[in-house]
């Protein structure tokens, strides 16, 4: 069974080809340029996956030596995303599939994120209670099989990448924020301030506008007409980072009181972050269960963790027409199928 994934949900163009479970190929074409912005641009986002996806498509074929009529499934990303992006993938994988003949699968992209665990040697383990913390969306999941995903918890306003991103800002870091603010809580002091981390009335969901208001006053109280110390970044950096990872924390260690679970699974961008991965470890060591983190080139938008979940999908029997439509928003129902 040979898989053609495409991701095109915001600014990385990816495309992957899976024999069964196994990466044969992952190419990631990056779009650096919204750097110059501050943030990603969705049209210039949309422009740049027109001009590369097609090359790329091309590339990955030719790297695992085979033709399109080699391949079984065509599965693109459906949403959330961007939406111009989202139709540049979803399109083209709707024209493969309709002048080769192959089968189509749509992905939800957060379900991508989910199961890319499945990509790794060491698997997760049903139940599993998953972790989603990308750039868009933080979610806590009790995933009970490939089909029962079960929504503990979500943001209810900032993701926690997004927080990274504007603290990075704030800051004068520049975009992406996730491995800036990493690269700077290395050298800092995490306890020298103490930013807030949010307790909700509802048991597993999060929330990260407040901690990013609480660094933007200290920064207008602080340095409101001077130019901030390297090592007054590195310490805000590492203070900030911190209350993140408290707050992702805290809710992981209620659901495994409330939940028994096999294994934990940690995926999406953030996941990539040193530190949140070592306090999760802790949490998993103490609770004798194993963690499940894929491997960077896994974690932030990537066509491996889609062309693994549409194979997962057409193994369960789930069809999909051409006439699947994109969708911008994450729903209150989460899941595609």
């Amino acid at each position: 069974m040979v898989i053609l994934g495409i991701e095109t949900s915001c600014d990385e163009t990816s495309v992957a080809v899976l024999l069964e479970e196994k990466v044969s190929v992952n190419l990631i074409s990056s779009q650096y340029f919204h750097e110059l912005y501050g943030g990603v641009v969705p049209e210039l986002s949309s422009r740049a996956h027109l001009q590369t996806l097609i090359p790329l498509i091309k590339k990955a074929l030719q790297k695992t030596s085979i033709s399109i009529n080699d391949v079984d499934i065509i599965a693109a990303t459906a949403g959330p995303g961007l939406i111009g992006a989202l139709l540049v993938g979803l399109n083209v994988a709707k024209g493969i599939s309709y002048s080769s003949g192959k089968v189509f699968i749509p992905v939800n992209h957060i379900e991508g994120h989910i199961f890319s665990g499945f990509l790794m040697e060491e698997k997760p383990s049903f139940p599993f209670l998953c972790l989603v913390v990308s750039g868009g969306h933080t979610l806590l999941l009790l995933v009970e099989d490939e089909l029962r995903i079960k929504r503990l918890g979500v943001t209810i306003d900032d993701s926690a990448g997004e927080a990274f991103d504007k603290t990075a800002k704030m800051l004068g870091l520049g975009y992406p924020g996730g491995p800036k603010i990493q690269y700077y809580a290395g050298m800092g002091n995490r306890t020298k301030i103490n930013f807030p981390v949010a307790r909700l009335n509802d048991k597993y969901n999060f929330s990260f506008s407040g901690l990013k208001t609480s660094v933007l006053r200290y920064l207008q109280k602080n340095y409101a007409d001077s130019e901030i110390p390297k090592s007054d970044i590195a310490d805000i950096a590492a203070a900030f980072q911190e209350a993140v990872i408290k707050a992702l924390t805290a809710n992981v260690r209620k659901a495994l009181t409330d939940y028994k679970v096999e294994s934990i699974s940690m995926v999406g961008g953030v996941a990539a972050n040193v530190s949140l991965r070592e306090k999760m470890q802790s949490i998993a060591n103490q609770h004798k269960i194993k963690l499940i983190i894929p491997a960077n080139e896994y974690c932030g938008d990537n066509a491996a963790m889609i062309a693994c979940r549409a194979l997962q999908l057409y193994k369960r029997g789930i069809k999909y027409s051409l006439n699947y439509n994109a969708f911008p928003a994450l729903s209150e129902k989460v899941f595609i199928h």
